[in-house]
């Protein structure tokens, strides 16, 4: 899923637009943060998040690791440690593979809406 399609990308999100576009709770994000030194977002004086796009692509994969893999956050570790280009390359996969389904989708839908031959529009 792009960040933010059709729109242009900003520098810093905050928590709160990284858990809605990712429909990830609050409360997961800041623990996986604890748990992964690879997610690593910015903090003001006040202690406010700031997640870069790198921050939110490393969300992605534990989020795959963890959600779609099924693996502990044990397993998760150390998948991301052993093997992080092909960990990465597999969820890049997954990624483009769930773009074209959407797509795929999208596109049944519009030929759903087509009355057959014959038939007034």
């Amino acid at each position: 899923m792009p960040l933010k399609p059709n729109k242009e990308l900003k520098k810093y999100y905050s928590i709160k637009e990284v858990s809605d576009m990712l429909g990830i709770p609050d409360s997961t994000l800041r623990y996986w943060e604890k748990e992964f030194k690879e997610i690593s977002p910015k903090k003001n004086a006040k202690g406010i998040r700031h997640y870069t796009a790198a921050d939110i692509e490393q969300i992605k994969l534990v989020n795959h690791l963890v959600k779609e893999k099924s693996l502990t956050i044990k397993g998760a570790k150390s998948r991301m440690k052993d093997n992080p280009q092909t960990t990465l390359d597999s969820n890049d996969v997954v990624s483009r593979l769930k773009a074209v389904r959407e797509e795929l989708l999208a596109i049944l839908a519009e030929l759903d809406a087509i009355p057959p031959c014959g038939q007034p529009l």
